[in-house]
């Protein structure tokens, strides 16, 4: 929650920024939350897979099968 409080906070003094110099946006308001959304949805596939990759080895490591192998 910090983090996204922070990120937040940091967006609006850029926003701020970008009002008080008169710049656009670098990218329209729609392309740029399709970017994030992207980046989120990324990001949460890859830690997805990591977390199903690591409770499958560690299942393989602690079935009874694998601990009758090791003696």
């Amino acid at each position: 929650m910090k983090a996204v409080l922070i990120s937040f906070v940091v967006g609006l003094m850029v926003g701020a920024i970008y009002a008080l110099l008169r710049v656009r946006s670098p990218a329209p308001p729609l392309v740029a939350l399709a970017g994030l959304l992207g980046m989120v949805w990324g990001e949460q596939v890859i830690i997805s897979y990591l977390a199903k990759r690591n409770q499958t080895m560690s299942a393989q490591l602690n079935s009874p099968q694998r601990a009758s192998n090791l003696r």
